[in-house]
């Protein structure tokens, strides 16, 4: 069971990285907007890539009852965003993600939590 939003943005940010995305970021966003408390935001190679992210995410949330209120994006998997309410998920190509570079207009220098990945663990 998931309990908070935090707890989601890990749990989705562990997902991910088990599925070997890059560059995982998570940006506490509750004091900046209404519409979520955190994006979770991450790249995958190729559009194949992000595709797959995205169906692991949406399969294994699903397994624990979790389920995207909406997404976009999907059908040309450059950048699916995955709605989850307190958490918002953002999937890119990484040519759409340096162009959009959402981390810029939404990290104020105190909103980024740390998320250690599990190659970064067995250091």
């Amino acid at each position: 069971m998931i309990n908070n939003p935090y707890e989601l943005a890990m749990n989705i940010s562990g997902i991910l990285d088990n599925k070997k995305a890059e560059n995982i970021t998570i940006l506490k966003v509750d004091h900046l907007t209404s519409i979520t408390d955190y994006f979770v935001i991450a790249s995958g190679r190729s559009a194949q890539a992000v595709h797959t992210l995205y169906e692991e995410v949406t399969d294994k949330l699903a397994e624990k009852n979790v389920f995207p209120r909406r997404n976009d994006g999907v059908r040309d998997s450059r950048w699916i965003v995955l709605d989850y309410a307190s958490v918002i998920v953002h999937l890119f190509h990484p040519e759409e993600r340096q162009f959009y570079n959402i981390e810029r207009l939404w990290n104020d220098g105190t909103n980024v939590v740390e998320f250690v990945s599990v190659e970064e663990q067995a250091k």
